[in-house]
């Protein structure tokens, strides 16, 4: 912390000459006033951590009533900072006033230096420990409300949509855990946004986990947090995602990635209700409204012995499937619309429009990988497009058979099937390589190999 500035009031100039003297090297800055009056003024020019101030000003009065009603005056217009009083008068009663009053401390004249040191620096320590609260209180309100701002709204007026989102209205009223399934790329994470935002709990924050990318030794760490000393890296106390989402909103993506030997450990949080911090033996209580979301069919995984029974059944409390984009109907036109709108302004071509004919391959494509691959479509073609109307060339997408899989044009070379697969993959798992390799069934150095090789990075 900074050194501070330190306001000194007091009518006695041999006082403002010793203080001066004593606290000038220890601080950053030292101004001295004899007139009370003029406190208002100096406080508008320079942020003081700290006023010494003095109870008495009038010849012959000992009350501290001026003391204290200048105290009044310093903690109304800077609440923040503190006041010590300086007073030649060793009465209790007045110290308790004062202290009543606001005032941080208190010290007797004549002190003693080092007394007085020590007192003075705490203070300004106590000061500077309040602003930075108030700071740290009013960024969270700022990325609160930045949140609340930024908020992605769902698209569409499908029946199958419309269902959906009458289930969460309902649920979002309650506390109730819910989970969350869907192919990829339906809009998991923007339900369980949805449902926050609806929530009693949408003054707070949602704290969204992926828990394919958390690897298995970092896994206590980042959800339940640790202590200083920990392990080798833990060089400081720090809170997991669990006590972030204190009163708020916790949402664990991918939760079926979550390995068997490490679903017992956030049962246990889930049932208890509380955390308990690495290296620590001091449980904290937590108050979470838990959304999971999958990809995956949790009950085949129970019955293959991969997935906990008891866990699932504390995860789904409620469970919202999300329907795939191609059984949307005309929903795909009203997301190409709102896609199309979003990348043209972003790329300057405010013009552009789709045509009838794409309109209609738009249509009839299967959309394996849901609303994220529409996206990319719309974004590619919006950067590739010569004219201000988009025909179906522009729209580069794969071929597709059956419900949600992939057939490979026959034509291509290998080489050329292994890096479509590769890019469906990535396209897939946006940002998330691990889970991107998993779906290949290749490591994720092999698939950082082959991104390299393909220019896929």
């Amino acid at each position: 912390m900074a050194k501070g500035n330190i306001l000194i009031v007091d009518d006695n100039k041999s006082v403002l000459t010793a203080l001066e003297f004593l606290l000038s090297s220890e601080f950053d800055k030292v101004v001295c006033i004899s007139n009370p009056n003029q406190i208002n003024s100096e406080l508008g020019k320079t942020p003081f951590q700290l006023v010494l101030l003095d109870m008495n000003f009038k010849t012959g009065v000992n009350t501290g009533n001026e003391g204290i009603y200048w105290l009044h005056q310093i903690k109304t217009q800077k609440p923040d900072t503190s006041v010590v009083m300086i007073t030649a008068y060793g009465d209790v009663e007045l110290a308790v006033n004062a202290l009543k009053a606001g005032a941080t401390d208190f010290v007797l004249k004549p002190w003693d230096n080092t007394k007085l040191l020590a007192t003075v620096k705490a203070a300004v320590q106590l000061s500077q420990s309040r602003g930075e609260v108030n700071t740290l209180k009013q960024r969270e309100k700022d990325l609160k409300s930045s949140f609340q701002n930024n908020r992605k709204h769902i698209i569409g007026t499908s029946p199958q949509l419309m269902k959906v989102l009458n289930l969460v209205r309902k649920v979002a009223k309650t506390d109730t855990n819910v989970l969350v399934t869907g192919e990829n790329g339906t809009g998991k994470e923007l339900i369980a946004r949805e449902i926050h935002h609806l929530s009693s709990r949408n003054d707070e924050i949602l704290v969204s986990v992926d828990m394919g990318a958390i690897s298995e030794s970092l896994f206590e760490s980042e959800l339940f947090g640790h202590i200083k000393g920990a392990f080798t890296d833990a060089k400081e106390n720090r809170a997991g995602k669990f006590e972030i989402a204190h009163r708020g909103t916790l949402f664990l993506d991918e939760i079926g990635n979550l390995p068997l030997h490490l679903q017992s450990k956030l049962l246990a949080v889930l049932q208890n209700r509380e955390v308990t911090r690495l290296g620590s033996n001091q449980p904290e209580p937590v108050d979470i409204r838990l959304v999971c979301a999958t990809n995956r069919n949790l009950p085949a995984l129970v019955k293959e012995g991969l997935f906990r029974e008891d866990l699932l059944y504390r995860i789904n409390t409620i469970h919202i499937e999300l329907p795939p984009l191609r059984d949307r109907g005309e929903d795909v036109l009203v997301l190409a619309e709102f896609f199309l709108k979003k990348y043209a302004s972003k790329y300057n071509k405010s013009q552009l429009k789709i045509n009838n004919q794409a309109q209609e391959k738009l249509l009839k494509y299967n959309w394996p990988g849901n609303i994220r691959e529409l996206e990319h479509a719309i974004e590619k073609a919006v950067i590739l497009s010569d004219s201000n109307i988009l025909k179906p060339d522009d729209f580069f997408l794969r071929p597709v058979t059956g419900t949600n899989t992939g057939s490979l044009d026959t034509s291509m070379s290998l080489e050329e099937m292994e890096k479509q697969l590769i890019s469906a993959a990535l396209d897939n798992h946006p940002g998330n390589i691990t889970a991107a390799a998993a779906q290949l069934g290749i490591t994720r150095q092999t698939l950082y190999n082959k991104m390299k090789k393909f220019n896929l990075e």
